[in-house]
């Protein structure tokens, strides 16, 4: 199993994704992700991957205007001009840094709107980018990502979600109807659990269309190993049984001191390696 830093929840003690990436690096990491890279000088961070031989494995598209309260504009409707533009931009960025997989970010229902009253609208424009994103990003050599972000604790006005539906089984949904091989569901645990639990079946049944993989502990986001719902162990054997091959991404909020805190991925390799020593 290989992990990945989410710089943009791990090592918070350190104030720069450059720094952030040379931490990783000195944690045992060989791969980072991140959210919004964008602010960042692109040569700089750049340099901090070559120097510390760090692979960048997933960003995310623009999210539009935060301070408004947008969190991706992929599915909201008048706005596909800006999601071209914040698509390119995530591209070049992608292409300059090694990077194949890029998260689609869908965005919340406008305010003002309820979701049943603009879910088609939103639905017929989400796929409407997919496709155009997938024409893109197939160009590149690149994968599309769509994440259902549960909407009982974290994100209740996110598009991937409805009352009738299962956030990951709409996302699934869309998929099918984009019909693009180069889409994946970027499945993290932390959502799946809050929505629809039952994730030894649910990870079986949408295996084929698992593109990422990210983790965090139930319920207060925290490091795998933190008192919660979820045994990880478990979950990462599972996953290697089935034949998973990308990076799970570790997308958590640490409870103290980022490295302190990594105990559970030292001993889950370890574990690792002397499981492989026995079958020699």
């Amino acid at each position: 199993m290989r992990f990945s830093a989410n710089i943009s929840w791990l090592f918070p003690e350190v104030p720069d994704f450059p720094g952030r990436i040379k931490a990783a690096s000195q944690s045992g990491f060989r791969a980072v992700e991140v959210a919004w890279p964008y602010a960042t000088d692109r040569t700089l961070f750049k340099a901090a991957l070559n120097t510390h031989r760090m692979s960048l494995v997933l960003l995310n598209t623009p999210p539009g205007n935060i301070e408004a309260g947008e969190l991706g504009l992929a599915a909201v409707p008048g706005r596909q001009d800006e999601f071209r533009t914040g698509l390119n931009e995530a591209v070049s960025w992608a292409s300059d840094l090694g990077c194949d997989r890029i998260h689609i970010m869908a965005g919340r229902v406008p305010l003002g709107l309820e979701h049943q009253f603009i879910e088609k609208e939103m639905e017929e424009t989400f796929i409407e980018n997919l496709q155009y994103a997938a024409d893109i990003l197939g160009q590149a050599g690149m994968v599309g990502l769509l994440e259902p972000i549960n909407s009982l604790i974290t994100e209740p006005r996110y598009f991937l979600n409805t009352p009738q539906h299962v956030c990951y089984f709409l996302a699934a949904s869309i998929l099918q109807k984009v019909k693009r091989p180069n889409l994946k569901l970027q499945m993290d645990l932390y959502h799946w659990q809050i929505m629809g639990g039952n994730l030894t079946q649910n990870i079986k049944t949408y295996f084929p269309l698992i593109g990422h993989v990210q983790i965090a502990q139930i319920p207060h986001r925290n490091e795998p190993d933190s008192p919660g719902e979820l045994n990880f162990m478990y979950l990462f054997d599972l996953l290697q049984d089935l034949g998973y091959q990308g990076y799970v991404g570790c997308e958590y909020k640490p409870q103290g001191d980022t490295v302190k805190g990594l105990g559970w991925m030292e001993k889950y390799l370890k574990n690792c390696d002397g499981d492989e020593d026995k079958t020699k």
